[in-house]
């Protein structure tokens, strides 16, 4: 189990550098010039060559890529160009938030997905089935942030309220800081939920049919023995797999549900980066996220190596 796990991480370093190249160089694509657009707001510099030099842009970029790459490596992602403030100092802020909302998210997608998904494989092609089928296409067919929309705006029409878009924080009130979360991570899992309910469903029916789950049955087990202890086991490996996915999904999902619902976390600091083009921010939170679906695909690997002993590398 150790050397499979050392062999993961070996193989997940390359992935990493391949990603801070796409990290750092795909900012850069985006149309408009930071330097102009900068002279232009807040007059930073005489001209455009001063306040290209002051700001380190006008060094070959494979140089830029260097420099940035030995700061991150001692654990510093630069400054935003605008504030002037640390990258770090701004994610460590905001990155709970965001963490707080992708987790509850993933918890809605696994209490939602899992036990529906075994329902309508234990009665499968019954009114129960095609009921929780059609609600999962429904699920993964609509947009996340027009629901949220419609949730946003559909109330305060017919009956003036809405859910808070005011961010409270956890140590002034505790109970409304976790209730102004719940709406949007629950409507932001529901995609999620959708797909790890059709993969409970197919995967399960298919380990139901194997021989060693006839014999249970032939031995007259009672069905939740067979379903819960024989069967899911096996029927859920595929689902951690699609589980490790879905974490990236929900983490860029979080950008747009942010703005929805007033949350300053991460993504929202994403979205306003990239309007200002503000490059160390840029390359900051998505290195960030890049890791963390490196780690929990890592983890998801493990995972999968305890639940099923005979995927391991030779």
């Amino acid at each position: 189990m150790r050397k499979y796990i050392l062999r993961r991480l070996l193989v997940a370093i390359p992935s990493l550098v391949i990603a801070s190249l796409a990290v750092f160089s795909l900012p850069r694509m985006i149309p408009g010039d930071i330097v102009q657009l900068m002279l232009e707001e807040k007059a930073y510099g005489k001209d455009l060559e001063d306040l290209r030099a002051k700001l380190g842009l006008n060094r070959p970029i494979y140089i830029q890529y260097f420099e940035w790459g030995g700061r991150v490596l001692r654990g510093d992602l630069g400054e935003s160009l605008w504030t002037k403030r640390p990258v770090i100092e701004e994610l460590a802020r905001r990155v709970p938030i965001t963490l707080e909302l992708g987790f509850l998210a993933l918890f809605f997608a696994l209490l939602i997905g899992v036990p529906v998904g075994v329902l309508a494989a234990i009665r499968q092609d019954t009114v129960v089935d095609y009921i929780f089928r059609s609600l999962a296409i429904v699920g993964l067919s609509v947009p996340g942030f027009w629901k949220a929309t419609l949730v946003v705006l559909l109330p305060a029409i017919w009956w003036g309220w809405s859910p808070p878009i005011r961010f409270t924080e956890f140590s002034k009130d505790p109970w409304q800081h976790i209730l102004q979360f719940i709406i949007p991570a629950f409507i932001l899992g529901i995609a999620a939920a959708g797909a790890i309910m059709r993969l409970t469903r197919a995967q399960l029916l298919e380990v139901l049919r194997q021989d060693y789950v006839r014999t249970a049955w032939s031995k007259g087990l009672r069905e939740r023995r067979v379903v819960l202890k024989h069967s899911l086991k096996n029927a859920l490996i595929p689902v951690v797999t699609v589980l490790g996915l879905q974490v990236s999904g929900i983490l860029g999902g979080t950008v747009i549900f942010e703005q929805i619902f007033g949350l300053p976390g991460m993504g929202r600091f994403l979205f306003d980066a990239v309007n200002q083009r503000d490059y160390p921010v840029i390359q900051g939170v998505n290195l960030l996220i890049v890791t963390v679906v490196v780690v929990v695909n890592l983890i998801v690997d493990a995972t999968y190596a305890l639940l099923d002993p005979r995927i391991r590398y030779s």
